[in-house]
C-alpha cells in the first residue's frame, strides 16, 4: 500500500503538468477559435456590403433631383444597421479566438468591396475585355482566399479567460512594458516627423494608424473577453482594468480615424487600403504576441505556415487594390476658346488662363515667386457698347493688367 500511495505522489506532478498543457490542444479550443474566425469573417462582410449600400445611397441621390438628405432614405439606414450588426460581430469575435487570427481577416472587407465593385460595374465589356481588365482583381482574391485559409487552419490556439488578474498580469509584464517603450518612442519620432518637418509621406502617416491600431486591437480584446466571461456568471466589470482598458480604446480608435482623415486627403483609397492593412496587420500581431502571448507552445512549423498565410493575404490585397481606377483630378480652368463668340484675349503674349501645373486657385495665374513679376487675376470689366454716327461699337470687353512692384 505504501508503494502505491508513493507512486501515486511521483505521478501527481506529471498529471498537474499534461492538464495544464491540455487547453491548449483540445478540441474545443479549435472550435473556439473556428467560432471567432466565422464572426469576424461575417462582421467584415456585412460591414463591406453596408458601406457600398451608403455609397449607393449618396450617389443616387446626387444623381437625381430628390431634395431629401441622405439620412432620410431606407438604404442609408439599411446601410447603418448593416454596419453595426458587423462591426458587433467583429467585436465578439475577439473573445474567442487569439489576436493575432481575427486581424488578418479585414482582408475579407477588401475581397468583398472587389467582388461587389465587379458585379454592380456599370460598363458593358466583351469577355476578353473583362478578363483582361480584372484579371489582377480575380488573382488577388484568390490568393487572399487562400491567405485566409492558411490563416484559419495554422493560426495560434491560445485561449485563456479574459479575466481582470490575468490581463492585469499581462499588462505589467515585462515584454509588454518593453514593448510599449518602443512603440511609444516610434510614435513619438513619428509624430514629430509629421508635425514639425512636414513629412506627409504615406508610410509615416499609415505607421502611425498602425501603432494606435495595434493599442485599440488589444484593448478591445480586453474589453470582449471580459465582458463575455461576465455574462457567462463570473462578473468582470468591478475591475478597474476593464474601464481603463475601455477608454483606451475609445481614445485610440478616434485619434486613429483622424490620421486616416488626413491619410485620404492626401492620397488614393486604394494606396490607404493596401498599405495600412499590411502595416496595421504586422503592427497588431507584433502586439498579440507579445501582450497575450499567442505564438507561445506553437511550434515552428505553424508559425512558419501562419506567416506565409499573412504573406499571401499582403500579396493579395495589394492585387486587388493595385486595379482600382484612380480618381481623376478636377481641371479648374475654363478654356476660353471653347466658349462661343469669344476672342483670344492675350495681354502682351501671356495668356489670361494658363494651363494647370500647380496652381488649384481658379482664374488666376500661377504664383511663382522666382519670376520678376507676380500677376494677379485678370478682371474683365464691362464696357457699355456706344452707339455713335460711324456705328463702330468698343470691344465687349479688355484685359486689365495689374503689376506688382517688388
Amino acid at each position: 500500500m505504501e508503494g502505491d500511495s508513493s507512486l501515486q505522489l511521483q505521478q501527481l506532478p506529471l498529471a498537474t503538468a499534461a492538464v495544464s498543457v491540455q487547453p491548449h490542444t483540445d478540441s474545443f479550443s479549435y472550435k473556439e477559435n473556428l467560432i471567432g474566425a466565422l464572426l469576424a469573417i461575417f462582421g467584415h462582410l456585412v460591414i463591406s456590403i453596408a458601406l457600398n449600400l451608403q455609397k449607393y445611397s449618396h450617389i443616387r441621390l446626387a444623381g437625381s433631383k430628390d431634395p431629401r438628405a441622405y439620412f432620410k432614405t431606407k438604404t442609408w439606414w439599411c446601410g447603418l444597421f448593416l454596419l453595426v450588426l458587423g462591426e458587433l460581430g467583429v467585436f465578439s469575435s475577439y473573445a474567442f479566438a487569439p489576436l493575432s487570427l481575427i486581424v488578418p481577416l479585414s482582408a475579407v472587407s477588401v475581397i468583398a468591396s472587389a467582388i461587389i465593385g465587379i458585379i454592380f460595374i456599370k460598363e458593358k465589356w466583351k469577355a476578353k475585355d473583362f478578363l483582361r481588365r480584372y484579371v489582377l482583381s480575380f488573382v488577388g482574391c484568390g490568393l487572399a482566399i487562400v491567405g485566409t485559409y492558411l490563416l484559419i487552419t495554422f493560426g495560434p490556439n491560445s485561449h485563456e479567460k479574459m479575466t481582470g488578474e490575468n490581463i492585469t498580469r499581462h499588462l505589467v509584464s515585462w515584454p509588454f512594458l518593453l514593448y510599449m517603450l518602443v512603440e511609444i518612442i516610434i510614435f513619438c519620432l513619428l509624430l514629430y516627423f509629421y508635425k514639425e518637418k512636414n513629412a506627409n509621406y504615406i508610410v509615416i502617416i499609415l505607421l502611425l494608424v498602425a501603432l494606435l491600431g495595434s493599442m485599440t486591437v488589444v484593448t478591445v480584446k480586453a474589453v470582449a473577453g471580459m465582458i463575455v466571461v461576465s455574462i457567462q456568471g463570473n462578473l468582470q466589470l468591478d475591475y478597474p482594468i476593464f474601464y481603463i482598458m475601455l477608454v483606451c480604446m475609445i481614445a485610440t480608435a478616434i485619434f486613429q480615424a483622424t490620421f486616416l482623415a488626413q491619410a485620404s486627403q492626401l492620397y488614393d483609397s486604394s494606396q490607404i487600403a493596401s498599405i495600412g492593412y499590411i502595416l496595421s496587420t504586422t503592427v497588431a500581431i507584433t502586439a498579440g504576441a507579445t501582450f497575450y502571448l499567442d505564438f507561445i507552445g506553437e511550434d515552428v512549423l505553424h508559425i512558419c505556415m501562419f506567416a506565409l498565410g499573412c504573406l499571401i493575404a499582403f500579396l493579395g490585397v495589394f492585387l486587388i487594390t493595385r486595379n482600382r481606377k484612380k480618381s481623376v483630378p478636377f481641371e479648374p480652368y475654363i478654356s476660353m476658346d471653347a466658349m462661343p463668340g469669344m476672342q483670344n484675349m492675350h495681354d502682351k503674349g501671356i495668356a489670361v488662363q494658363p494651363d494647370l501645373k500647380a496652381s488649384f486657385s481658379y482664374g488666376a495665374l500661377e504664383n511663382n515667386d522666382n519670376m520678376p513679376e507676380i500677376y494677379t487675376p485678370a478682371t474683365l470689366p464691362i464696357v457699355q457698347e456706344q452707339h455713335g454716327s460711324r456705328g463702330v461699337s468698343a470691344p465687349p470687353y479688355r484685359v486689365l493688367e495689374h503689376s506688382k512692384k517688388e
